[in-house]
């Protein structure tokens, strides 16, 4: 293990232990430097490092402070990871997603609000528009079919479920824009889906908020297995 990697597991053990807490200022370089035997170029770049990780951050003229350590915030650089993958691994993520989302389903129909149903029933609406009729756009469609699973997610209030997937939105959000241009009757299909889902959460029955939601996001796998293209 190099200096430098030495160095960033330091920093990480001293704010696992609480010696650091979430939002707090680190010592000053120097002081720092010195109290773990390194140099400051050596410390410079264990923070670099660990900046990119999301547990540092730097704040110009302020020093250097320990992020929230909130799970969405310590993702980014996982979700920075899935962009730049290549797109045949957007079937790996949708049966990813799959499963993740499948259990917020579950995990929603115990647990959500009157509120929270009412934002559904809006989504719903804004989805029953057909863009390939002429009746609206597909990203207005895309944007409620987005909150819609948001919706899902919050109400299965589990900040690490939703963080990893929102980790995965970003490419499949794609494949979901592109499947809404090249699927003919995908609109029509899609919302019967979502109002499975939504009635699974409305009877409060996790196993089919589950099984629903699994259906759901299939029948893009599906779809996308089914044709050479590529999103």
């Amino acid at each position: 293990m190099s200096v430098t990697d030495q160095t960033i597991q330091q920093i990480k053990s001293s704010i696992v232990t609480g010696e650091f807490g979430p939002g707090q200022r680190l010592p000053t370089e120097r002081e720092l430097a010195a109290t773990l035997g390194v140099s400051r170029n050596t410390l410079r770049e264990a923070i670099r490092a660990l900046t990119l990780g999301g547990i540092l951050e730097s704040r110009q003229g302020d020093g250097t402070y320990v992020t929230s350590l909130a799970p969405g915030r310590l993702l980014d650089s996982f979700a920075l990871l899935i962009e730049m993958s290549q797109d045949a691994t957007v079937l790996d993520m949708l049966a990813v997603r799959r499963v993740l989302e499948s259990e917020a389903a579950a995990r929603a129909a115990a647990r959500i609000t009157g509120e929270q149903l009412a934002e559904l029933a809006e989504c719903l609406a804004a989805m029953r528009r057909d863009p390939q009729a002429g009746d609206g756009s597909v990203d207005d469609v895309v944007a409620a079919d987005v909150r819609f699973h948001e919706v899902v997610m919050e109400a299965a209030a589990n900040p690490v479920l939703a963080a990893l997937v929102q980790s995965l939105s970003g490419r499949t959000l794609r494949a979901r824009v592109w499947r809404g241009h090249a699927d003919q009757g995908v609109f029509g299909r899609a919302i019967g889906e979502h109002e499975a889902v939504y009635r699974a959460l409305l009877d409060r029955d996790p196993s089919r908020a589950a099984a629903a939601m699994a259906t759901h996001i299939a029948a893009v796998e599906s779809f996308l297995r089914s044709t050479s293209l590529e999103p």
